[in-house]
């Protein structure tokens, strides 16, 4: 299943990835594409085996802040003009506790005795911390660790950061005195070595124990990224170690928010990234990601492949999977059966990574189709491999009616990145009319032997 995993039609962003027996799942709020807010008033749950990351189950809505068209809401202190955010689920004792940041409104805990919900109301959080520090009981974006020793801890923050410890006989009480200000800080630090905007906490906490270590997950206040500092206690301090993932590298970027779980063996970053020309309508990526023994996490490129180690280029290609999008062009939705690369104009580079175009099958050529909707002009479309500065292998002419494009192209072998780069041929004063213009809107591709 490549980036996004889930069906095109979900927008899930601020994914919690967790590995319950043998299925992955993954919570997160719910955006709506078109909406001119972050998220809405219910919270989802996908899950996939352990075994088979290709197919992800939807459990609907596990938890809701207002009547929806088939259950009422699940508190009584909630309304459609608030919203829910980044929540988190942990197990504790054969139960599972879903922790809910409530936008304008008390967060709470949920709870279930199955890991995919549904959940119900538990309590609001019981706390004596001041206010200002969790933002009038707000609590956001909670990340929850049930230490080995079966100790509970929450951390959350926006703009500064804070955890305390929960009382896990009843996993909704913050504990007096145990609230901790600022473990990761707020403000740029002197000392020099990395961006200082990394080490600054802005949102989006999630905790996870590898080993002894203990690694927070955090968007910083450059935030597209997410990065993570490390300690060897649950209650820090914690040290800056570098970032994991930015969403914003050639690519319109937005807020991330994820965390990273191990699967069968091999460890996975869950973060999401935009569409539809806004920093809404987020969807759900992953990449694979290594942890060294020194305990770093080498940062990863965005790419297209999600659980995939390569993609087959003999298969259709739905464009909007692209991981390079540059200088205007951006993923939209028609409707809930098409999403197109639009806005592309003399310049626009799009780009796919990575395909595996097999070993050498005799032949110096193959076949390239594309589809586009055609948007009242002409274009050429360069194919390359290996960067958009990479080797052209072929042009495809783009019509000013659209339809199916085909042409010629060299055959390659082995393991590439496939990038367009889209050219015109207007000169004087169409040259700055058209440039402005959308010049068509990309659909998909194939290659073919």
């Amino acid at each position: 299943m490549s980036n996004p995993y889930l069906p095109n039609w979900e927008y899930i962003p601020d994914g919690e990835p967790r590995v319950f027996g043998d299925r992955v799942y993954v919570y997160g709020s719910h955006d709506v594409a078109g909406s001119d807010k972050f998220c809405d008033y219910v919270l989802k749950c996908w899950s996939a085996s352990t075994d088979n990351l290709n197919d992800w189950v939807c459990h609907g809505d596990i938890f809701r802040i207002a009547d929806t068209r088939d259950y009422p809401s699940d508190i009584d202190w909630g309304n459609r003009d608030t919203m829910l955010y980044a929540p988190d689920v942990v197990e504790k004792d054969g139960r599972y506790y879903l922790y809910a940041y409530i936008v304008n409104g008390k967060g709470c805990v949920a709870v279930s005795d199955r890991p995919e919900g549904p959940f119900k109301l538990l309590s609001k959080y019981k706390y004596t911390i001041p206010d200002e520090i969790c933002c009038n009981g707000w609590f956001i974006d909670p990340g929850v660790l049930v230490d080995d020793d079966g100790r509970t801890y929450i951390y959350c923050g926006f703009e500064r950061s804070f955890m305390a410890e929960i009382n896990s006989d009843n996993m909704y009480e913050v504990l007096d005195n145990t609230c901790i200000e600022h473990i990761i800080p707020c403000e740029a630090q002197t000392e020099g070595g990395f961006d200082e905007k990394d080490k600054c906490f802005f949102e989006a906490a999630s905790m996870r124990k590898v080993g002894d270590t203990y690694y927070m997950i955090y968007s910083p206040k450059r935030g597209c990224r997410l990065a993570y500092a490390t300690s060897d206690s649950p209650t820090g301090p914690f040290t800056y170690r570098g970032y994991i993932v930015d969403n914003g590298v050639d690519y319109p970027g937005g807020n991330d928010h994820g965390s990273i779980v191990c699967i069968k063996g091999q460890w996975y970053i869950f973060y999401h990234r935009t569409t539809n020309n806004t920093i809404m309508s987020r969807r759900g990526c992953v990449e694979r990601i290594e942890i060294l023994p020194d305990g770093t996490i080498p940062t990863v490129e965005m790419t297209s492949l999600g659980f995939e180690k390569s993609l087959s280029p003999y298969k259709i290609t739905d464009a909007d999977i692209a991981c390079v999008l540059k200088n205007g062009a951006f993923v939209t939705e028609h409707n809930v059966f098409e999403r197109v690369i639009t806005n592309i104009k003399d310049g626009c580079v799009m780009g796919y990574k990575y395909f595996d175009f097999g070993e050498d099958f005799g032949s110096k050529t193959m076949d390239f189709a594309v589809q586009v909707k055609g948007c009242g002009c002409n274009a050429h479309l360069h194919i390359l491999i290996d960067g958009e500065d990479g080797e052209e292998i072929g042009v495809c002419e783009i019509g000013h009616d659209g339809g199916t494009a085909l042409t010629v192209v060299k055959s390659v072998t082995g393991r590439h990145s496939v990038f367009f780069r889209v050219t015109t041929d207007y000169s004087g004063w169409a040259a700055d009319y058209f440039k402005e213009r959308c010049l068509f809107e990309l659909k998909s591709f194939v290659f073919m032997k």
